[in-house]
């Protein structure tokens, strides 16, 4: 063999080698890359009314998220509590216990639920009689007298859910949820998700509405912004009809932050959600969960 055929015949092979190489590095680290197909772009022009038309918000890069001084799960300090305030119903306590399920596999930290508190533990002075005459408490009074008093020391995040409606000030009609997130509490209200009595026949809606709103808010907790990026769960709301269109499903952008601080196995964590919307028989998301799979397979 002739030295310039020997020395071509090395070249080809290291350069193969480095090519292999490369593709398999590039492989394990392209989960987000390969779910960003899936993602649902916002539209350019929002609608009237929507949040994203009512707020001009700044896009939260990854790299704007890194720099955050923000909550972080860390050992003795990492499990996610739900804080239930009110009077229950078995359907109610049904939708708290799948809820708590749903956190602990979207954030894959361990979630536990705190004995309920009654009604009596709102003074007179947070409530109010809504134009619509119901009941509402004051959420801000929620977080800052009940919530924070009572976060566990292990507790990474603490979540308050109320079966009550939550006005957030009093030219406000209502709010979904409200969170402190230098504090590491937040509450939503169950009410609003059922149209006041959860039944039956709207257990999935509701259900649907409060996993996007809980892990929303403690989304925000985690230092994740209103998402600018795609259809996600990070999206700001103004109204159930916003809630119904924006997705459980957090976009490639947001898990990435996510996954930052928390440092979980994606492909785990979405086999997990798949099983999760598979049993509650939530159809859109389990469409979207397998669309998922089929690009990280």
């Amino acid at each position: 063999m002739s030295p310039g055929k020997y020395n071509f015949t090395f070249l080809f092979f290291y350069a193969t080698m480095f090519i292999l190489l490369f593709s398999c590095q590039k492989q394990k680290k392209n989960y987000y890359d390969s779910i960003a197909l899936n993602d649902i772009k916002l539209s350019s022009s929002p609608k009237p009314g929507s949040w994203r038309y009512n707020h001009n918000e700044h896009f939260q890069t990854f790299e704007d998220f890194q720099k955050l001084k923000k909550i972080k799960p860390e050992p003795g300090k990492n499990i996610i509590y739900l804080q239930p305030i009110g009077t229950f119903d078995e359907l109610q306590k049904k939708e708290m216990h799948l809820t708590k399920e749903y956190l602990k596999i979207y954030y894959q930290l361990e979630a536990k639920i705190l004995p309920t508190l009654p009604n009596t533990i709102f003074p007179v002075n947070v409530r109010r009689i809504s134009k619509e005459g119901n009941e509402q408490i004051l959420a801000g009074y929620v977080l800052d007298s009940i919530l924070i008093k009572r976060k566990p020391k292990d507790a990474v995040v603490l979540m308050g859910i109320t079966e009550k409606d939550l006005f957030p000030k009093p030219e406000w009609n209502y709010v979904f949820g409200l969170a402190s997130y230098q504090d590491g509490v937040g509450v939503t209200s169950m009410y609003r998700f059922a149209g006041g009595q959860l039944t039956d026949s709207n257990f999935n809606e509701s259900l649907l509405r409060l996993i996007k709103i809980s892990s929303h808010e403690i989304g925000h907790m985690f230092g994740i912004s209103h998402c600018l990026n795609a259809n996600c769960v990070m999206n700001g709301t103004n109204s159930l009809t916003e809630t119904d269109y924006h997705l459980a499903r957090a976009c490639s952008l947001c898990q990435r932050k996510l996954n930052s601080s928390i440092h979980y196995d994606d492909k785990k964590r979405l086999l997990e959600l798949k099983n999760f919307f598979e049993k509650q028989h939530l159809n859109t998301e389990l469409t979207l969960a397998n669309q998922d799979l089929n690009l990280v397979q």
